[in-house]
């Protein structure tokens, strides 16, 4: 079963978003990928982030560009962790996105990592599910020791 939800606004951020799924699959963890725009598919967003952890999610990874929208929406649908990925689509180069992911309101947070970011969040998603999976957070600390050995 998935522990991991990795959505994307357009099939045109999986080029950056693939860094997640590769460090996913190189922890051994589970995951999902949807491709789904907070703007295009309101009620689709809406219904995944309602369903997210009855269907077994612990953790969400969102990438978006320019507005970056679909984390929050999906942070305002869910109370699992949402972990949003700024990407570069726009003029700004990704400033944008990392500014509306960031500014979150009170009480419906969203972590942020760095534009174009994904495998860091597969990081933290991973240190985030290794406070509950043994196998997880031995494969994360695994990973971690050879980083230091660098």
């Amino acid at each position: 079963m998935p522990l991991v939800g990795v959505i994307m606004g357009s099939q045109s951020d999986m080029p950056v978003m693939q860094g997640a799924l590769d460090v996913l699959k190189d922890l051994g963890v589970d995951y999902e990928v949807t491709v789904m725009s907070a703007h295009r598919a309101p009620e689709k967003v809406r219904e995944y982030g309602k369903t997210a952890r009855d269907r077994g999610l612990e953790v969400l990874i969102a990438g978006a560009g320019g507005a970056a929208h679909l984390p929050g929406v999906l942070a305002g649908w869910t109370t699992i962790p949402v972990i949003g990925v700024p990407l570069a689509s726009s003029e700004l180069k990704g400033v944008d996105a990392l500014y509306s992911i960031v500014q979150m309101p009170a009480g419906v947070p969203v972590a942020s990592v760095g534009i174009q970011g994904a495998q860091n969040a597969a990081y933290l998603a991973a240190s985030i599910l290794g406070l509950k999976h043994d196998s997880v957070r031995e494969a994360y600390q695994a990973f971690r020791d050879r980083l230091a050995q660098q």
